[in-house]
């Protein structure tokens, strides 16, 4: 039995269709269907039950499934085992954010790829919550402050934001000097979201209001330096802008907490090679960055 046909047959079933496992395992549509066809002609029964809408899984098939996707997992350490110290092949599938994505975990991954040329990376950069198992992927790289979840994470670096606005608008507006006054102003956000800071010990939650938001930081940063309001902003995106006095600090009295960058995977016992190896690099990639953004802010 081939180890391609039954991986495929469990992305098949994972991704509800022929299509959707086409693209994450990178190959035609045809070549998924021949491979189906040339297991279920092995076993002798109907895995799938194809349809306009997509394909189910028959009785037999959701049994298979779970043998067949335990089997695959168990062929991929195995394989991890026995190659050369360093040697990674197959494929890495990733969930990566749009904001920071392109600009700093991009380098990383491409970093990746040229060390192990044997590896396919597949990353797709979007800023909605992706889930990891439904949509096939390895791995996520995910920002800020995580959610209790059965999935597996690890820290790769610290990152640390302020509250900022252009001095065309605290010139109009005034600069709030308290987390209760920032009610009062236009506040740029990703969404409806709650904004927390810091006074000594104690945390201090507000829900800020504004007409002005969109599901990406860099666009933002474009906000805050056109005066449309005040961000609540990574150093990574703000250090150039705050160097050059196109944005100012504000409210400095009451820091955000310091949010993070985790690799965030699957629960399993045995994290892949890859993943473990990707991790390593991404986080070497964050204190670059960091220590980047640090000298930037002190210039």
């Amino acid at each position: 039995m081939d180890i391609e046909e039954l991986q495929t047959f469990v992305e098949v079933a994972d991704a509800g269709g022929v299509s959707p496992a086409a693209i994450r395992l990178g190959v035609s549509k045809s070549i998924v269907s021949r491979r189906l066809a040339r297991l279920e002609a092995e076993l002798g029964v109907q895995l799938l039950a194809r349809s306009t809408r997509g394909a189910a899984l028959t009785e037999a098939g959701a049994t298979f499934r779970d043998y067949a996707a335990r089997v695959c997992a168990e062929i991929d350490i195995a394989r991890e085992t026995i190659l050369p110290a360093g040697d990674l092949r197959g494929r890495l599938r990733i969930a990566a954010p749009l904001t920071f994505g392109p600009t700093h975990f991009a380098p990383a991954l491409a970093e990746m790829a040229r060390r192990h040329p044997k590896l396919h990376i597949q990353t797709s950069y979007s800023d909605r919550f992706v889930d990891l198992i439904a949509e096939g992927y390895d791995c996520a790289i995910r920002v800020g402050y995580l959610q209790d979840s059965n999935l597996v994470a690890r820290r790769i670096g610290a990152i640390n934001g302020k509250l900022v606005a252009s001095p065309d608008y605290i010139k109009a507006h005034g600069s709030p000097e308290t987390p209760e006054e920032l009610v009062a102003h236009q506040a740029l956000m990703q969404g409806v979201e709650s904004w927390q800071f810091q006074d000594g010990d104690k945390i201090i939650t507000v829900r800020p209001q504004g007409r002005f938001k969109a599901d990406n930081g860099p666009a933002l940063v474009s906000a805050a330096t056109a005066g449309l309001g005040i961000a609540y902003l990574p150093d990574w995106l703000t250090a150039e802008h705050v160097a050059s006095g196109a944005l100012v600090p504000i409210m400095t009295r009451y820091p955000p907490p310091t949010a993070g960058a985790y690799v965030i995977r699957p629960p399993g016992q045995h994290p892949a090679g890859k993943i473990r190896v990707l991790t390593e690099l991404l986080a070497e990639y964050c204190q670059r960055y960091s220590h980047a953004a640090g000298a930037s802010a002190s210039e």
